[in-house]
């Protein structure tokens, strides 16, 4: 997974391990949220006390903040991309060898493919990267 970050990107991991004492080399954009993505057994840390992390990071980027834990092996998949695109709703996550198929409603899917398909593009970037896997919306 080689990676190649911008200064704004290298700018909020500096700040997210500054704030969290967390250490992570991801981060993505999703829906103009700002996603930190840490190893499970970071999660709670990382989010803080009472969120107060999270809080603090997203004040001063002057953006929605989340953190959401990486998939340590195939079964933690589906709740990785349900953490990516919540809070829309879908009925159901099937993963193949190549490609991840989520099942929405005509709404849902609306919201997962957004305008000009901004979000199904940068949801396709972080599945490709963190997964190397394609997605389709059905």
């Amino acid at each position: 997974m080689d990676k190649i970050i911008d200064m704004k990107f290298m700018r909020y991991l500096n700040l997210f391990e500054r704030v969290s004492r967390v250490s992570t080399k991801n981060c993505s954009m999703y829906n103009s949220n700002i996603i930190f993505f840490v190893e499970q057994r970071d999660v709670p840390k990382a989010i803080g006390e009472d969120g107060r992390n999270i809080r603090r990071i997203g004040e001063i980027l002057n953006k929605k903040v989340r953190v959401v834990a990486l998939p340590a092996e195939k079964r933690d998949m589906p709740r990785f991309i349900e953490a990516i695109i919540y809070p829309v709703k879908f009925r159901g996550i099937e993963i193949n060898d190549s490609e991840i198929i989520i099942n929405a409603g005509r709404l849902s899917k609306a919201s997962l493919i957004g305008r000009n398909r901004a979000r199904l593009d940068e949801l396709q970037k972080i599945a490709k990267e963190y997964l190397n896997k394609s997605v389709k919306i059905v």
